[in-house]
């Protein structure tokens, strides 16, 4: 429901044989483990981005892992959201205006 409520406007898609929202491209996938559940960003920039903010969690190159025992990170699963939309967002524009600048000769 987090992602949901962070992705105003995406699509609740599974891909992969697992859950996930696409919002212009693939936006993130998220798992439940025995131990933890896990988001999947689809993007390396994330953990650039909020390096700092992840340092306390379990990462991989493309998975960020949350312990069950613990209270959800809401504003930092939010945060991440919103810089994926963000991210999508730009690379949609970009890819709009090449086809546009392409037809200009």
């Amino acid at each position: 429901m987090l992602i949901k409520k962070s992705a105003a406007g995406a699509e609740e898609i599974l891909s992969y044989g697992m859950p996930a929202f696409r919002f212009h491209s693939m936006l993130v996938y998220y798992a439940g483990f025995k131990n933890h559940y896990s988001l999947f960003p689809a993007s390396s920039t994330v953990f650039k981005k909020f390096e700092d903010r992840l340092k306390n969690y379990v990462t991989s190159k493309g998975t960020i892992q949350f312990p069950l025992d613990k209270p959800v990170p809401v504003k930092l699963i939010s945060d991440i959201i919103k810089f994926r939309m963000k991210e999508n967002l730009e690379k949609q524009f970009l890819k709009d205006n090449k086809k546009q600048l392409s037809k200009v000769k």
